[in-house]
């Protein structure tokens, strides 16, 4: 698959969670999938969609990193035939893009990456900023971060 057949856009939960579920708590129950604060009026959702079908999903938590507004990246999937094509790499664009053209928001960006993920977020600009630690449902992990700044560049915080 190519990303030209894949467009990126804002959504709501409830169209991540199927994606969500089946790429992040496959084999678990379906409300695994469900993350506290998807319904705040602040949460933010993005999708990949090619063909009417989500291949690609995002939420952005508000929350704090070192004791200052963050945003925190959470429940980032890609269906397996969409990955390595560019659609991870669109999705963190669209909404770092998004989040630079609102002058009110946060700029920090904060997640809890899965380990075989951390190469990708590296490649973004993200910074590793812990060692490895588990989560008991979804494997070792280590936090990272990033500082968005206008112009494009990024700084790691």
């Amino acid at each position: 698959m190519t990303m030209s057949a894949v467009s990126i856009r804002r959504a709501s939960a409830k169209e991540i969670l199927d994606l969500r579920h089946a790429v992040l708590r496959q084999g678990l129950p379906r409300e695994t999938a469900i993350f506290q604060g998807d319904d705040a009026p602040t949460a933010r959702h993005y999708v990949a969609v090619a063909n009417n079908k989500v291949v690609g999903c995002a939420t952005l938590h508000l929350n704090q990193w070192n004791g200052n507004p963050a945003w925190q990246l959470r429940g980032m999937a890609t269906s397996p035939e969409f990955r390595g094509v560019g659609t991870g790499t669109a999705l963190v664009t669209y909404f770092e893009s998004e989040i630079l053209s609102d002058s009110a928001l946060p700029r920090q960006l904060w997640c809890n990456a899965r380990v075989p993920a951390a190469g990708f977020y590296q490649r973004l600009g993200w910074r590793i900023e812990s060692d490895v630690f588990d989560i008991p449902t979804a494997g070792p992990h280590v936090k990272m971060s990033k500082l968005l700044q206008s112009g494009g560049n990024a700084v790691c915080n």
